[in-house]
């Protein structure tokens, strides 16, 4: 068992020796002084786990003491104790960003409390939270053996997201690879899921979840003309566990309504999944009423650039006669002047941002060598974008919004897969470049762990000649053609993708949330 070092600095220090014995016999090696110039000086030659330090002493006060120490050695964990109760005191301490503050007389167990909390925090958390974790992984398990439905599969989803989160902070890595393991097993059960019932969902001869094309009907056209602005962020590739990440930052502006998942038709795809929200169709539908805005895949047209007319006519629809906006970002200046349009935009009923950054840093870690670096695993992505959001004129945009009464819903089209097992295709040229899907006709394949639609109207997906299926990756896998397959293999493995199967693409968050001020 580790023995932690403490330093304790006060003028009676003699008058303390039972509470040092105290620690000394509960296994904590304490060395005392009697000033804070003493303390300083211990600090600047020795290693301490923690120090505690009297507010009033004579020549260097405990907060001068403090100062100097922290100045050094900020994130040393400082317990500042003090006969008085007075509100100056505490804030200076508190300012100076100590990890505790006792009130004199003390006793034993109110000091072992406090270094238990500061030096035994983390173990005491990680033994917590791995024994919670032995458990439902039992219950898990056993579910995945059940029969599960689209409810079963998302609250499943959100389990395992909500463990790998609190074993993501754990020093100790062996229960984060029995998730991984059990993640990987959630993802095989749920892919033959989807393959036994997405054709039954799109005939609505089952019983399926909210999908991309009913996203706004349930979810944002009941809060229009309820006598506040409605915005509706769409943040392009944005994870289950990415919200979690961006939901503490959101919710210091806002109080919170409504937090659930919806499901991201196939293919999970900016260009299909989309199209499907801002229409309120389902791709088929698009290719067949709106012909002069869908963009197949028989050309290089951005699949993407009539979203505003696919929502005008959602909306014409739907019979509202509203004044709404629609704006895209996809670079810093769309952004910022996002920041400033916010006063503008209150004058609507209805406010449209799609919001490209986290689609963009999935591309880039692909791509770019140093993005890579910098997020070369689950964790470091989550953080990744946590810091850029943090720092993110979406945030300024948020918080702007969050000043005036307004309902805001945040949501995504689709989430993204970290793909790691290759998987062999050939097609002809006109064959699609995404890595999850495939669209095209006469695709060469083994028969083997895929899911194939061979009549792509099924699936409710326009085919571009008689001929043309669609061929989705489940799990982990990625697409590799024969031709330089080990340079693509190399290359694509250990990226995120999207497009096909797997609960992180498919599961995925709509949450809504209205302005404190209302």
């Amino acid at each position: 068992m580790q023995t932690y070092k403490i330093l304790w600095a006060d003028d009676e220090i003699d008058l303390l020796r039972p509470h040092i014995l105290f620690l000394e016999n509960k296994g904590y090696e304490v060395t005392p002084v009697n000033s804070g110039s003493d303390a300083v000086e211990h600090c600047e030659k020795e290693y301490y786990d923690v120090v505690f330090l009297d507010e009033n002493m004579p020549g260097m006060t405990g907060l001068e003491a403090l100062n100097l120490i922290k100045s050094r050695l900020p994130n040393l964990p400082v317990v500042m104790i003090t006969k008085s109760e007075e509100e100056r005191i505490m804030e200076e301490a508190i300012g100076a960003q100590i990890s505790d503050y006792l009130i004199k007389p003390l006793n034993p167990n109110q000091i072992l409390m406090s270094v238990k909390k500061i030096l035994d925090n983390k173990r005491l958390v990680s033994e917590h939270t791995n024994m919670g974790y032995q458990q439902e992984f039992r219950d898990i398990s056993m579910a995945l053996n059940d029969y599960l439905d689209f409810n079963e599969w998302a609250e499943i989803y959100k389990k395992l997201v909500g463990w790998e989160l609190a074993l993501d902070q754990q020093e100790e890595g062996n229960m984060m690879e029995v998730l991984e393991t059990q993640k990987v097993e959630a993802n095989n059960y749920f892919a033959r899921y989807i393959a036994d019932h997405y054709e039954g969902w799109m005939s609505g001869k089952e019983e399926r979840p909210m999908l991309s094309h009913e996203l706004m009907k349930e979810k944002v056209f009941p809060h229009i003309g309820k006598g506040k602005p409605v915005f509706f962020l769409v943040i392009d590739n944005l994870r289950y566990d990415q919200w979690l990440i961006l939901k503490p930052f959101i919710l210091e502006y806002f109080n919170l309504n409504e937090e659930e998942t919806y499901y991201s038709i196939l293919p999970t795809t900016t260009a299909y999944a989309r199209n499907s929200i801002f229409s309120g169709m389902m791709p088929l539908d698009m290719a067949r009423k709106h012909p002069n805005f869908w963009v197949g895949e028989d050309t290089d047209d951005g699949k993407n650039n009539f979203e505003d007319k696919f929502l005008q006519a959602h909306l014409a629809r739907a019979g509202y006669n509203i004044k709404w906006d629609y704006q895209k970002v996809s670079h810093i200046n769309q952004g910022k002047n996002l920041v400033e349009s916010i006063n503008r935009l209150m004058t609507n009923d209805l406010n449209v941002v799609v919001y490209n950054f986290v689609d963009m840093l999935s591309h880039a870690r692909t791509d770019m060598a140093m993005i890579k670096e910098l997020a070369p695993d689950e964790s470091a992505y989550r953080s990744l974008t946590s810091s850029w959001f943090q720092h993110s004129p979406l945030l300024e945009a948020i918080r702007r919004i969050s000043a005036k009464d307004a309902t805001l819903i945040i949501t995504t089209d689709h989430g993204t897969m970290r793909v790691k097992r290759p998987f062999k295709i050939i097609g002809d040229r006109n064959t699609n470049t995404n890595l999850r899907y495939k669209q095209g006709k006469n695709l060469g394949y083994d028969e083997g762990d895929v899911l194939v639609a061979t009549d792509p109207e099924k699936f409710m997906l326009p085919k571009v000649n008689v001929s043309s299926s669609y061929v989705f990756a489940l799990k982990d896998q990625f697409f590799a053609y024969p031709n330089n397959y080990n340079y693509y293999v190399k290359y694509y493995r250990d990226t995120f993708q999207h497009g096909g199967v797997s609960l992180e693409e498919m599961i995925i968050p709509v949450i809504s949330v209205t302005s404190r001020n209302g």
